[in-house]
């Protein structure tokens, strides 16, 4: 694992190990050198919920940055309308860097390093000496007002906001900032499931997220992403079963109209969301915020960590993880069950929406006619 005091000290053209993660992303802080621009490119596969990062070496020297070199910036790719069709030659947009030093002047914090994700811009800052995170994000989205919701979670198991506003959010900076999926890679997926159940106890009893005056009045309800399925059957696509869809649709909307106690939830809880910190220990990020019943939450965990599809895709582990929730948390085993059928259909929808190919060998959809024959229909 490499922080991010070390990750400033690697000298020009040195190399990482491909998955160098630092804050939950993977990336190579490069060094400009003229005439010529030698960096290590991170090329993000994004899924919803999370992105995947390869390392590659690229070799810019007719693309050098025209602002000020103390903004070290990460090269990396817009993405492709497929996995394979990345390629490394773009810098991050002026608009976006703009945006950044904007939010740099009003917040008071000076930019130490930047890099781009799939959906955003991050940047490593300082400010009176307390490391912080700004994250400027790309376009709206369900991640625009993301400061607005970790805000209203007041800390309470998620990261700690300094400044927000729609599209940006300034947040400490979580050290060393390894990701909860490795634990449930290295075979400790219970230990990493008691964290989730963990953190979700501690989210959902925080008064902001029980109280309706206290909710973000832009936050969506689980009602509002049922739409995707709606907007999926009009376009005709045959990449999820339509019999799937359909079944999932009864099933999402049934669930909707039978909630008990809608709260503030973080809408996309699961491993590579959950960081961290030497200080506060497992702390979550990049909320999407949603307003649902605790049930809900659980969805996206059954979906990851993606690497592992024999992990998520076991029925003693879906078995499992769903009795240590319900039991720790004292939810409906049947509901938590229901959702993330409907969910993992709904998942794949997004990554259609995204610009993904997506069959029925897909992880999302698989776990979904694994949980099929489970449900009480």
């Amino acid at each position: 694992m490499t922080t991010p005091a070390e990750m400033l000290r690697w000298g020009p053209r040195s190399h990482l190990p491909p998955a160098t993660i630092c804050h939950g992303y993977a990336v190579k802080i490069p060094l400009i050198s003229y005439p010529a621009l030698k960096c290590w490119a991170i090329i993000i596969l994004p899924l919803r919920g999370r992105s995947r990062a390869v390392a590659r070496e690229c070799d810019h020297s007719s693309a050098l940055p025209t602002y000020e070199p103390s903004l070290t910036v990460g090269l990396l790719p817009r993405r492709s309308g497929s996995r394979g069709g990345s390629t490394c030659n773009e810098l991050i947009e002026p608009s976006l860097l703009d945006r950044i030093h904007q939010h740099a002047r009003e917040w008071g914090v000076i930019v130490e390093n930047t890099f781009e994700t799939e959906s955003s811009v991050i940047s490593f800052v300082s400010r009176g000496g307390q490391p912080l995170v700004l994250k400027v994000i790309k376009r709206p989205g369900d991640e625009w007002r993301a400061g607005e919701i970790l805000q209203a979670f007041d800390g309470n198991g998620v990261a700690r906001v300094h400044a927000w506003a729609p599209g940006a959010v300034l947040m400490e900076r979580l050290t060393p900032g390894n990701s909860l999926a490795e634990m449930a890679l290295n075979g400790r997926d219970e230990e990493a499931t008691d964290i989730l159940a963990g953190l979700i106890q501690k989210m959902s009893g925080h008064e902001s997220a029980r109280s309706p005056l206290k909710l973000p009045n832009s936050c969506a309800t689980v009602q509002d992403w049922a739409k995707g399925f709606d907007r999926y059957l009009a376009t005709g696509d045959a990449q999820v079963p339509t019999d799937l869809v359909a079944l999932a649709h009864r099933i999402y909307s049934r669930l909707c109209v039978t909630q008990r106690r809608p709260k503030l939830l973080h809408g996309d809880l699961q491993h590579y969301n959950v960081l961290f910190d030497s200080d506060r220990g497992w702390i979550a990020i990049d909320p999407k915020g949603v307003i649902g019943e605790v049930e809900y939450e659980i969805g996206a965990v059954l979906r990851n960590p993606i690497e592992r599809p024999e992990l998520l895709l076991s029925l003693s582990t879906i078995e499992r993880r769903l009795k240590q929730f319900t039991s720790r948390l004292n939810l409906d085993y049947e509901r938590a069950l229901a959702w993330g059928f409907a969910q993992a259909v709904l998942s794949a929808i997004w990554e259609i929406e995204d610009g993904f190919v997506v069959n029925t060998t897909k992880p999302t959809l698989r776990l979904a006619e694994i949980i099929r024959p489970m449900l009480q229909d």
